[in-house]
């Protein structure tokens, strides 16, 4: 899979997005440490393989994770500086949520709080639907990076 460029300088809005959410009763929000344990779960629960980055977006205050949920459920997660400074990523929406904005609003909100760091662009790694990040915040493919970062990560044998 190949990583992505954002120029985070040039990021479209996100908030009437976010109202829209909002009003339907979804919440976009970063995470907080106490809720560590709970948003765990969920990724442990639906992708397995992103449990270790989802963990590392709790070593930094505030996390570097901004979720979306609807009452108590989480609906989505979204993670940056937790694989390396400057790489967003994992992100996830439950598969009954999709497609329904969440997935833009926690990503924009994930490249806003990089972009409020200094950064003025930001790499997504191992894309899998490149279209949306193309279509949602202007990505680019960065050439040559289709081996990237993942290439000879561990990995635990099937139970």
């Amino acid at each position: 899979m190949q990583d992505m460029l954002v120029r985070l300088y040039a990021l479209p809005s996100y908030e009437s997005e976010r109202q829209r959410l909002q009003a339907e009763g979804v919440t976009c929000r970063r995470a907080e440490s106490y809720e560590r344990i709970i948003l765990l779960q969920f990724v442990r629960e639906r992708w397995p393989d992103w449990l270790d980055e989802a963990a590392a977006a709790f070593a930094h205050v505030p996390p570097t994770m901004f979720i979306a949920h609807a009452g108590d459920e989480v609906l989505g997660f979204a993670t940056y500086h937790a694989t390396r400074p400057n790489l967003f990523g994992p992100m996830g929406v439950d598969e009954y949520a999709r497609m329904h904005g969440i997935g833009k609003v926690i990503l924009w909100q994930s490249l806003d709080a990089m972009a409020a760091e200094g950064y003025a662009y930001a790499i997504i790694a191992g894309v899998g639907p490149f279209e949306f990040y193309e279509r949602t915040v202007g990505a680019t493919p960065i050439e040559g990076s289709e081996a990237g970062i993942y290439q000879n990560r561990l990995r635990a044998e099937a139970a």
